[in-house]
């Protein structure tokens, strides 16, 4: 799924059902399209796409192919995984499907999507989000498409930093630390101040300072993937974590993520400064205080010199092997994946997957204009089919950070633990 949040989005990957190869990936468009009237199913999921867009889109493309009707069907991303598995393996396929990105993987690995490989010009490639483009590919061929994205940023109280004395928004770690100093030795008397709230197991964060140390997840030899955690680069960014929550003075919980309890009513509560999270938290905070939303500024997360890497969660557009319109499934891709659409895409509030003109997104706000700043350098979670299954349970990142910020592990134990998860997951 789209891993940007259990609860906003519904982006945590659910244990895909193995499932027999459907079809061979190969374009057999032109043998099962049908003659006369044609029928083009769609699936997109519930809050990808606003009305007025894919309103726009399918009389434009009902326009250019006469006799063609766009079936439209929203889905719901709560038992999608079933619903989707389930119709790829049958002779009943939609023809387009948006798929989360971690998902992708599995389903290509199992054929029963197209091998897209050679019409990736006509869908834009080189204007393709690198932090979706390796989920939608695997084992050296293309099965997906970009669709779009999103990431985190540090959303903060603009008064607050005012009154501490915080001049400049921080661009690297140590103007980050030293704006939390400054915070502190202003608000510290209240007790319930949080310079910034920081959950312990927000591990969308920690992949940050993981990758911004030169470390990552796992390493990759083809379509074998093995957990790197105990590499000293990923130690490195699991030891700025911590440093990060104790010179924070965070009062989050230490064993439970960014949405137990919701970070965005805590932050709108008045009495925090900063949070790690995407835009539309600012719109939940401002159900408890409206004027959040005037209040609040954004940047992106801070490396050690610079803007650090970030996780970036979002969606796939792929073509069932079984579809029976491939090539009608094609001219939609091109034309939803067109600078025309992928701009509406940016108005909504999301970084489109197939444009790198992000100007629309950067004139929708300082979280907007933080996320389009950050998303040029996005990364993914490995591309692997075993993914799924990590986030369907319970995630070892979240268990290493708990281990290591509790002192009930230390971080050579804590990590080769959280590898050991990994790599059974990667194997199976």
């Amino acid at each position: 799924m789209r891993s940007w949040s259990k609860s906003l989005i519904g982006g945590v990957a659910v244990a895909l059902a193995v499932a027999g190869c459907a079809g061979s990936g190969g374009d057999t468009g032109g043998d099962n399209a049908q003659s006369g009237p044609r029928e083009l199913t769609v699936w997109l999921m519930n809050g990808s796409a606003p009305e007025t867009l894919t309103n726009a889109l399918h009389q434009e493309f009902q326009a250019a192919h006469p006799g063609v009707t766009v079936k439209y069907e929203v889905q719901q991303w709560n038992g999608i995984q079933d619903k989707l598995t389930t119709a790829l393996a049958s002779n009943d396929a939609p023809d387009v499907i948006e798929i989360g990105n971690t998902q992708s993987p599995k389903f290509a690995q199992q054929r029963v999507l197209l091998d897209i490989s050679a019409d990736t010009a006509s869908f834009n490639k080189d204007q393709w989000l690198s932090g979706l483009e390796g989920s939608a590919t695997w084992d050296g061929k293309q099965y997906a498409v970009p669709f779009y994205a999103a990431n985190r940023v540090v959303l903060y109280r603009k008064d607050m930093f005012e009154q501490a004395g915080v001049t400049a928004e921080p661009t690297n770690r140590a103007e980050w630390l030293a704006a939390i100093e400054k915070l502190k030795a202003k608000f510290g008397s209240d007790k319930d101040f949080q310079a910034l709230y920081l959950p312990g197991q927000n591990w969308y964060s920690l992949l940050s300072f993981i990758w911004d140390e030169g470390g990552d997840i796992a390493t990759q030899d083809g379509t074998t993937f093995k957990a790197a955690l105990d590499s000293p680069q990923a130690k490195a960014g699991l030891e700025f974590y911590k440093e990060l929550v104790e010179a924070s003075g965070t009062k989050a919980p230490k064993d439970a993520d960014e949405q137990t309890p919701e970070q965005a009513g805590i932050y709108g509560g008045g009495k925090v400064a900063m949070i790690i999270g995407l835009p539309w938290e600012v719109a939940t905070a401002a159900k408890s205080d409206p004027k959040i939303t005037e209040l609040t500024g954004a940047f992106p997360i801070p490396g050690k010199a610079g803007p650090a890497p970030v996780f970036q969660g979002g969606s796939n557009l792929a073509i069932p092997a079984n579809s029976k319109d491939q090539d009608l499934a094609k001219e939609y891709i091109k034309l939803i994946s067109s600078a025309k659409y992928q701009s509406e895409f940016a108005k909504a509030g999301m970084i489109p997957g197939t444009s790198t003109d992000l100007s629309a997104l950067e004139a929708g706000g300082p979280a907007s204009a933080a996320m389009a700043k950050s998303s040029t350098n996005g990364k993914g979670v490995p591309a692997t089919p075993g993914w799924a299954t990590i986030e369907a349970g319970q995630n070892p990142l979240k268990d290493m950070l708990t281990a290591y910020l509790t002192g009930a592990k230390s971080i050579d134990q804590a990590t080769a633990d959280a590898n050991a998860v990994l790599n059974e997951a990667f194997a199976g």
